[in-house]
């Protein structure tokens, strides 16, 4: 019997992949990518029409050695690393390190790690796409190319250990970016009427929007003072009724940008978290004796929402049992991705609709079955009916005044019954409920009015899926790049997350505005879109890899001789602090590393000595009274301790707020509301009590809602 080798990028999927396959078959692991650029050498001949020096990665001497050995013993060799560009680059390094026949068809290709699939692509071998390996070779050069002429720049320069990427860099201008237009932005007064009308027993809210035919907008108290005063005393008049039928569509499959932006919104998941736990799922888990090991969802690197046949009549026929006919749309749900994408990869979906999110639950970890509960619910929504909605809208006439009341009310679940997409913290707020059903030419009881002074806000921070959502928009990076460029920006020091959004350092910020000036094209987003553009075209093969290069080193190379000359010494001042080093005495100072700011010896190097830097929030322990102040875990998460550690072992991953509960005694912490502002919450779960931060809460105020008051003096 013949004996076929099949190569795959890891052991996981190595395992899954096996069970599939019969006994005549030996799957085993890569471990990722085998060559790669060196790490201590540029690595490019320009000399040599941008040759790149390929060596094996250390530590990969035995996986190689195994791999070869392997290779020899067997009559086939197939190649099955991921269906991307990088996968096939990896199976083109493959095929050289194991000296395989260019032209043979030892490459397979699959998007879901289950038998069927498995079972098809070693029947359907083909030849390595030579274009798509090409794509990959010139993002590997062209990064090279910049980080290794940018970074000692940037070291002589700025300071040592810095690295400039072609799209980290634009990721972190957008965010620089963005805080200089929040600390540029100038707040705008402007105010809002709401008059709160009865109706049989039933009260409408409605907005004021205009004043005789045009729509009014109040800046200013006395502008409000009059308009008070003009409605004042006035019959609210209901002038006209719209009701319409309103549909709305469900939301596509999702794409690997999608997934991180709801996984963020819903699971509160890190866009590097999201790949990591879709990975798992995709990869192949034991999934018990009826089941066996399957991967539960095809490939998440991928920009298309498209889905295959065979999947669309699975969702049919379980939609329509489980659901009813009413439930599935006339005609098959076709969605079109936005923008221009590749298309190459269905969009990601669970692999079979009938292994349900609750029948493996079990079997998953809690994150697992969160992630794959997402990509099941919205991949079964995306093909059902659409929800039908009635809206009404009620204009009223108050003097020269018009006041709207909007409402809806869903008439027919549709796709709703499944999913609903989660919403941006600065999305628009959904119209509210049903309204009840009046007569043109009503005439309402003012109960009363509702004036409220605000202002204007600037654009908010990026959250990491808003900067993916961005960075998808603009053409910057594709799937595979958004969780490791987000990753890098923060790990360099150029970026910080907080409270859930990411502030550039000062660090970041000067080297943007460095780049900026001296290479705007390295750090311009359509420039670096375009270049994503000609990857694209290589792929295609349309483009010729080297040719690319060439003209963007040309003018390259003139930029960075220019700038080198022009460039002067960018110091960055350490902030002095009064402790001094326990060492040698001198004053230590503040610096920024990759979890934060910690205390150093300016001595260094004579002097090493460093330490935590314990920023006190004003807030006192509740265990023993001494100062709480912000610490980092391992990992870089930000979370409270006792600056009595380790005598005092109270920590809070939320920030203590230095007020009791009035009901239980226990302490309240601050957590971020999306409602807007802060609320503080009783740390006891049981509780449940919250209050909005800056309110006063009285004891009478919490026996009226029902709850219970302990008085802390008992």
């Amino acid at each position: 019997m013949s004996k076929v080798l099949v190569i795959v990028e890891s052991p996981a999927k190595a395992k899954s992949i096996g069970k599939f396959l019969g006994k005549k078959y030996s799957v085993k692991a890569s471990m990722g990518h085998v060559r790669d650029l060196p790490k201590s050498q540029f690595g490019v001949d320009v000399e040599n029409n941008f040759e790149p020096k390929y060596i094996t990665i250390r530590g990969k001497g035995d996986i190689i050695k195994d791999l070869r050995t392997a290779a020899k013993a067997a009559d086939k060799v197939f190649l099955a690393s991921d269906p991307d560009r990088e996968g096939e680059a990896i199976a083109w390094h493959l095929q050289h390190l194991l000296n395989l026949d260019q032209n043979e068809a030892c490459r397979i290709e699959f998007h879901e790690i289950t038998k069927p699939a498995i079972q098809s692509a070693v029947k359907h071998p083909r030849t390595v796409e030579v274009d798509r390996v090409d794509a990959q070779q010139a993002r590997r050069v062209l990064d090279r190319v910049v980080g290794y002429n940018l970074s000692p720049l940037l070291w002589r320069k700025v300071r040592k250990g810095l690295s400039a990427g072609r799209v980290q860099s634009v990721a972190v201008r957008l965010i620089a970016e963005r805080e200089e237009e929040i600390r540029s932005f100038t707040p705008e007064e402007y105010w809002t009427l709401t008059a709160v009308l009865g109706a049989a027993g039933d009260k409408i809210e409605a907005k004021l929007v205009k004043e005789g035919n045009d729509k009014i907008d109040v800046r200013s108290k006395q502008e409000m003072d009059r308009v008070l005063a003009e409605v004042k005393g006035k019959n609210f008049t209901l002038q006209e009724v719209r009701k319409r039928e309103k549909r709305r569509n469900p939301p596509a499959p999702f794409t690997t940008s999608s997934l991180q932006q709801e996984a963020y919104r819903k699971l509160n998941f890190t866009a590097r978290k999201t790949m990591l736990v879709a990975q798992q799922l995709y990869e192949g888990l034991d999934l018990g004796k009826d089941l066996g090991t399957v991967g539960l969802v095809t490939y998440i690197r991928t920009d298309s929402t498209r889905v295959s046949e065979l999947a669309v009549a699975e969702a049919k026929e379980f939609i329509t049992a489980k659901f009813g006919p009413e439930y599935y749309p006339e005609e098959v749900r076709k969605h079109q991705a936005k923008g221009k994408i590749q298309n190459a990869h269905e969009g990601i979906r669970p692999t079979s609709v009938q292994i349900l999110p609750e029948k493996v639950k079990d079997r998953l970890t809690r994150d697992q079955y969160k992630l794959y509960k997402l990509v099941w619910d919205r991949f079964v929504s995306s093909q059902m009916s659409a929800t039908v909605l009635d809206t009404t809208a009620m204009d009223f006439n108050a003097g020269n005044f018009i006041f709207r009341a909007s409402g809806s009310v869903i008439r027919f679940p549709g796709f709703m019954q499944v999913y609903i997409e989660g919403r941006d913290e600065d999305a628009p707020e959904e119209a509210g409920g049903i309204l009840p059903d009046l007569q043109e030419g009503a005439v309402l009881k003012l109960k009363s009015l509702d004036s409220r002074q605000h202002f204007t806000e600037p654009p908010p921070r990026y959250t990491e899926a808003s900067l993916v959502k961005k960075m998808e928009e603009a053409g910057i990076g594709r799937p595979s790049t958004y969780a490791p460029t987000i990753e890098t920006i923060q790990t360099r020091g150029y970026v910080v997350r907080e409270d859930k959004h990411l502030f550039p350092t000062e660090l970041g910020e000067i080297v943007v505005e460095l780049l900026k000036s001296h290479f705007p094209d390295i750090i311009d987003v359509e420039f670096t879109a375009g270049m994503e553009e000609k990857l694209d075209g290589i792929e295609e093969g349309k483009l010729e890899w080297k040719a690319v290069i060439r003209d963007f080193y040309q003018s390259f190379k003139a930029t960075l001789e220019k700038a080198e000359n022009e460039i002067g010494e960018i110091e960055i001042e350490d902030e002095v602090t009064d402790q001094p080093c326990e060492q040698c005495g001198r004053m230590m100072v503040k610096k920024v590393g990759r979890f934060g700011k910690f205390l150093a010896c300016p001595g260094f190097p004579e002097c090493r000595n460093t330490k935590p830097l314990l920023e006190e929030i004003g807030v006192p322990c509740p265990s023993c009274g001494a100062p709480i102040v912000v610490r980092r875990s391992k990992k870089g998460r930000k979370f409270f301790g006792c600056s009595r550690y380790p005598e005092c072992e109270y920590i809070s991953w939320e920030r203590p707020a230095g007020k009791q509960c009035p009901r239980c005694d226990k302490p309240l912490v601050i957590k971020f509301s999306k409602r807007g502002g802060n609320k503080l919450v009783c740390l006891d779960k049981s509780c449940r009590y919250e209050e909005m931060a800056g309110e006063q809460v009285t004891k009478e105020q919490i026996l009226a809602d029902g709850g219970v008051y302990q008085d802390s003096a008992n």
